[in-house]
């Protein structure tokens, strides 16, 4: 089973459960949290190493969720990815969870970047037409690309929508390339 195959059905079954139990919102802020303690250096680390023996493993675990308390939802959800020695890809896992919740919630993320700053209102409007193309609720993450003179480039997915005056300017060129 490829990596990427692990980290999604370990995301599926707990999106499933935090679903069907309705602490989504809870969970997801203690995984925020985990995250968190986890980027502590040689965290990971000593509590994926072979050399450290699993009832170790599992008293930091449960002291570090001691002093972290969580619901037992994420605590079980923890001591599995512990015990399946699968806690070095906590972050992996993570992320295929926050966007299968997404899926979940009618939420999509749209990646934007635009060669100055958008306002508010601008942000607003880019999210509703996104919002009516796609029929779902839509989270930009916008960043500023001075590169692209001006325009947009959003990408949803595998789908990407370039309306920088970079690329128009490319088209013009070829244009004028193949009159010449």
């Amino acid at each position: 089973m490829t990596p990427t195959a692990v980290f999604a059905r370990y995301a599926r079954a707990l999106v499933d459960v935090v679903m069907e139990q309705q602490e989504e919102p809870r969970v997801t802020e203690e995984l925020k949290t985990y995250r968190e303690i986890f980027q502590v250096p040689d965290l990971l680390p000593v509590l994926h190493s072979p050399a450290v023996p699993l009832e170790t493993k599992r008293r930091l675990l449960d002291q570090i969720m001691a002093r972290y308390p969580v619901s037992s939802t994420t605590a079980n959800f923890l001591r599995v990815i512990l015990q399946r020695n699968r806690i070095r890809y906590f972050e992996e896992i993570f992320d295929y969870y926050l966007k299968s919740v997404n899926i979940r919630k009618g939420i999509i993320s749209a990646e934007v970047a635009s060669a100055q700053p958008l306002s508010e209102k601008e942000l607003s409007a880019l999210r509703g037409s996104l919002s009516g193309a796609t029929g779902r609720t839509v989270i930009l993450n916008v960043r500023s690309d001075p590169k692209l003179l001006g325009g947009l480039i959003v990408q949803i997915g595998s789908t990407v929508y370039d309306g920088s005056i970079r690329r128009q300017l490319a088209e013009m060129q070829q244009q004028l390339a193949g009159r010449t």
